[in-house]
């Protein structure tokens, strides 16, 4: 059983498809939805993570119908959006703290401070959040949403706005989890960070796949005339930096 599977995935805003019949099974792995903004990335994920009902088609999460089962559904993903989602008022701990607790975790405390240690923040966990800098703020983001250790994380551009060094510190974070077992599910639009990162990379444009396969495939593919067909730019092809 694949950890995502979706069956003619769509979704209509009015006459707009903003995801046009998406058909797509994510194994145990680091995948990534690369295409530029409005291309159909952050309403798939949406879709996936029951926040959006489907216009059409089917998608289920380990098993798991995302419209018919949504209570087991979440009970098994974690979801970061674009927008850090901290509580700025509160320290590093209490927010993950506050996360543990909601998700009923056994021992939230051990838990914590687990998941602050192996974030590398466990020096800054009880500086408030708003004095955190952009990779660290976006780390305490990151690690409050695997406290309840999910079998499939949804992160929604992770890096964007933040400095090379803080990408890849983040990158270094989404790596460790992948070899802890979770299947990871990034949508991007940084080529680069694609190409290093992930175990496969699906090419979306105007809610389509326009191209599926490992970054060394697409790269080879991509070479030849796949910006034509995505609208994507020179500066986005793997391997441009």
């Amino acid at each position: 059983m694949n950890a995502i599977e979706t069956s003619g995935l769509t979704k209509y805003y009015d006459s707009l498809c903003a995801v046009d019949h998406l058909t797509l099974s994510v194994e145990n792995e680091i995948f990534a939805l690369l295409g530029p903004n409005g291309s159909g990335k952050t309403t798939t994920v949406m879709m996936l993570t029951t926040l959006l009902r489907p216009t059409e088609g089917s998608a289920a999460i380990c098993g798991h119908d995302v419209v018919r089962e949504g209570e087991a559904v979440r009970k098994r993903l974690s979801y970061v959006p674009q927008d850090m989602a901290v509580d700025i008022k509160l320290t590093g701990r209490e927010n993950v703290l506050l996360f543990a607790r909601l998700y009923g975790v056994a021992d939230p405390k051990d838990k914590t401070d687990e998941v602050l240690g192996i974030m590398e923040l466990s020096d800054r966990a009880d500086d408030l959040i708003r004095t955190y800098s952009g990779g660290c703020g976006a780390g305490s983001n990151l690690r409050r949403h695997f406290v309840h250790e999910p079998e499939v994380l949804f992160l929604d551009e992770p890096t964007i706005g933040l400095d090379v060094a803080a990408r890849k510190k983040i990158w270094e974070h989404i790596r460790q989890l992948r070899k802890n077992g979770m299947t990871i599910f990034v949508t991007t639009h940084y080529m680069d960070e694609a190409d290093r990162f992930c175990d496969r990379v699906g090419i979306i444009s105007h809610g389509k796949i326009a191209a599926l396969g490992t970054p060394t495939a697409l790269k080879a593919e991509l070479e030849k005339d796949v910006d034509h067909g995505t609208g994507l730019r020179d500066t986005e092809r793997p391997g441009h930096h």
